[in-house]
């Protein structure tokens, strides 16, 4: 005998786009989430780097780079400020890949944010040396020799630096091609300022921290500021 197929009723047809629509909903309350990690990252670590630089003794950010303020007594608050920055990052590269899938550039340009994030969780890990009068009390100058540790923190700023970049040109990239000019050419400005100020600093330029810090806060602040155009798109 031939089985007879009994047609879905109204009530299931219903039930079925119900389930439909509230795992969408869910879907996107949860990308909504990982976006907002991503928006909040860089501010937060702006904020408390640059209070950070404004109020504790002996740090002058034209000889300092902000990653010294993890040395001293309040140390534990840059610390604790990469480590947490570093992991909304890693979150918030999540919410890109859902946000810019296929789009251009949408698969590495959450791929680069996912690995400036762990550079910045690399780089609260391991802590740069004491080193030209800051902390109150250390010697001017830098040390003769570097630790292990402070080898390990310019290894995990060299990934974090060089993974942002990146990821900015490719924003700029899916910006040009999705016709946001605009969008696209902030992209590559805020690549391009992080670039020059980097390798003005390694370069043992003048003020080279203060250039570093000009750079690099332009292309952070410019990955939050995508995440909120697209929380704002769902």
């Amino acid at each position: 005998m031939t089985a007879i197929q009994t047609p879905a009723t109204p009530t299931s047809a219903a039930a079925s786009a119900t389930a439909t629509t509230t795992t969408a909903s869910s879907t996107a309350a949860s990308t909504r989430s990982l976006l907002t990690c991503a928006a909040v990252a860089a501010p937060l670590w702006v904020v408390v780097s640059l209070a950070q630089a404004a109020t504790r003794e002996g740090f002058d950010l034209t000889r300092h780079p902000l990653s010294a303020l993890s040395n001293g007594s309040l140390g534990w608050l840059q610390i604790t400020n990469f480590l947490v920055s570093g992991v909304l990052t890693v979150a918030g590269a999540v919410g890109l890949r859902r946000a810019l899938h296929g789009t251009p550039g949408g698969r590495w340009a959450p791929r680069l944010v996912t690995l400036y994030g762990i550079g910045m969780i690399a780089a609260g890990i391991f802590v740069m040396d004491p080193a030209d009068g800051f902390p109150s009390g250390t010697p001017y100058g830098m040390p003769e020799a570097l630790t292990w540790h402070s080898y390990g923190h310019m290894a995990a700023g060299s990934i974090a630096f060089i993974s942002l970049i990146a990821a900015c040109y490719v924003l700029g990239r899916h910006f040009g091609r999705t016709g946001n000019r605009g969008h696209a050419v902030a992209s590559r400005v805020a690549g391009t300022a992080l670039l020059l100020g980097d390798g003005w600093a390694m370069s043992g330029g003048t003020a080279g921290s203060l250039t570093l810090a000009v750079g690099v806060i332009p292309a952070m602040l410019w990955v939050s500021t995508v995440a909120v155009r697209y929380r704002r798109g769902l």
